[in-house]
């Protein structure tokens, strides 16, 4: 190398060190994440919102646009609520989200790009808008006649689609401090955030979120709304672990093989899947696209943000995948009661979870317990000998009687031989 391509040392040196001391350290606020480009790529629709941005990660898509309008009326009916409750100027909300923009702007794993006056206007427009969603939901009565969200068929459940995505989220802190500042929970019965929030997605997604969860569970810490509905779902027992090297569990056929019934809980909590003496038990669960969205945007926010020995969303996908891996698994638990089929077969039901493509921690497996002594009762000759036994010669009460009859016919005849030879010994 000659002196002209000598590199300059100090100038790297000194570039590189600009940009190390550039770097902005990483916030414990970071909640909201981009799925990661294989999943997009695979299946970005699920990670889409339909018709209305929320945040700035999908803000200003030309197909999501025409929402922007309707923001803008739910924001002037949020003020006119607002005003009538403690007459709180639009200048304070813009002031409250100003004074938060850097720990909003945190809680995005990427750096949004947006300069402040566009970020705070866009986020006094969204979070007001989920506000008012939330409250003309809870009172009816304040949705106009015209309202051409709540008065047009499904374009409620397209939003309520939309706001849950891992993309398409804002703090729920924000969305706090204006309800509070607003005092419109005079208008809602004294009603809080968290707890419009339960109102509004109660019931929804096969009953993912209970009654009582509210009771249940600490929401103190929530971050946002998909982290709101992982917490619906969240372990009620301490985590059973079970050493186990490979995970390897068994399908419902194969189970089935084995003598396993199979039995519904009547638990609300999806994760309450308990195995015992031969019987194990699934809380009830619905498969069907908008529960295959919930349950991949929960898998993939537990895979940016959970630690390993907290993913138990992803865990229970591949448990429940692992069982149904063929229609005729479908159909095991289809006639149990344990899950209600809305897709068009028994073979598309097991797609969908097969195409989940989650793996999991054999060290930190929520049901590790539940799969080994799944394991141990599967490879049990004993068991295999006697479900056969029951399934293919005691599988009715006439099939039954013909084997019992036989075992009779056996017997007697047996007698009548041994008579006849000691009646010839005697002879």
């Amino acid at each position: 190398m000659n002196n002209k391509d000598q590199l300059d040392v100090k100038e790297i040196a000194m570039s590189i060190r600009d940009d190390l001391a550039n770097l902005q350290p990483l916030s414990d606020n970071c909640c909201i994440y981009r799925a990661p480009k294989r999943a997009q790529k695979l299946h970005e629709k699920l990670y889409t919102p339909r018709v209305v941005s929320i945040g700035p990660l999908h803000h200003g898509k030309e197909e999501l646009k025409a929402m922007e309008e309707h923001k803008r009326r739910y924001l002037f009916d949020f003020l006119q609520l607002s005003n009538s409750s403690n007459g709180v100027s639009l200048e304070s909300y813009i002031t409250c989200i100003e004074k938060n923009e850097g720990k909003v702007r945190n809680c995005y794993a990427e750096t949004i790009e947006l300069e402040s006056e566009k970020f705070v206007k866009m986020m006094l427009l969204d979070a007001t808008f989920i506000i008012m969603l939330l409250v003309k939901h809870h009172v009816s009565q304040l949705q106009s006649s015209n309202d051409r969200i709540y008065r047009i068929h499904k374009k409620i459940y397209d939003i309520r689609h939309d706001i849950i995505l891992l993309e398409n989220l804002v703090p729920f802190f924000i969305l706090e401090e204006l309800f509070q500042l607003s005092n419109i929970a005079g208008s809602v019965g004294g009603l809080s955030m968290i707890e419009l929030t339960h109102r509004f997605f109660q019931g929804r997604w096969d009953s993912w979120v209970t009654k009582d969860i509210l009771k249940e569970n600490d929401f103190s810490q929530v971050k946002h709304f998909l982290d709101f509905l992982r917490i619906c779902q969240r372990p009620q027992r301490p985590k059973q672990l079970k050493e186990i090297e490979k995970l390897m569990i068994p399908t419902a056929t194969e189970l089935y093989h084995a003598g396993v019934k199979f039995e519904l809980h009547p638990s609300g909590n999806k994760l309450d899947i308990e195995f015992d003496n031969g019987i194990l038990k699934i809380p009830h669960f619905r498969i069907e696209k908008e529960v295959e969205i919930l349950l991949r945007n929960l898998q993939t926010y537990e895979d940016c943000h959970c630690d390993p020995g907290d993913m138990h969303i992803n865990d229970y996908i591949v448990l429940i995948g692992k069982l149904l891996k063929s229609g005729k698994d479908v159909e095991i638990l289809d006639e149990s009661g344990m899950i209600e089929n809305w897709m068009q077969n028994n073979e598309a039901a097991a797609t969908l979870f097969c195409n989940m493509d989650c793996t999991a921690d054999p060290e930190n497996f929520y049901f590790s317990k539940v799969v080994d002594d799944l394991n141990s009762y599967e490879k049990s000759t004993w068991h295999k000998w006697i479900a056969n036994l029951k399934q293919n010669y005691f599988n009715t009460p006439w099939a039954g009687i013909s084997v019992a009859a036989a075992v009779i016919l056996l017997v007697l005849t047996l007698m009548q031989t041994v008579c006849s030879f000691l009646q010839l010994a005697k002879a």
